[in-house]
């Protein structure tokens, strides 16, 4: 049987660090310079929220799939990979 996608959603596990693996470079290009704030869009994990007049980064959500660091159109944002033992952590069903 098929699982459902919040059964498999279920399956994903987050041990976050204390610092942040994802940083906005320059909140200035992201106020001034990007109209689209394509961020907020492609980020499959919703990551990014524009709030007002900020770009906020909630990285203890972010699924490492790298597609901030590829979209970003002026490449404002430094993406690592997190310290070891933390990140994302998938489980098979």
């Amino acid at each position: 049987m098929a699982k459902t996608i919040e059964e498999k959603q279920y399956l994903v596990r987050f041990n976050c660090d204390t610092k942040s693996h994802l940083e906005v470079k320059s909140h200035e290009i992201c106020d001034t310079k990007c109209p689209d704030k394509d961020c907020t869009i492609f980020c499959p994990a919703d990551v990014y929220k524009w709030e007002g007049d900020r770009m906020f980064v909630g990285y203890e959500g972010c699924h490492e799939c790298g597609s901030c660091r590829i979209g970003c159109p002026f490449d404002n944002i430094k993406w690592e990979y997190p310290k070891g033992g933390h990140g994302i952590v998938f489980r098979l069903a």
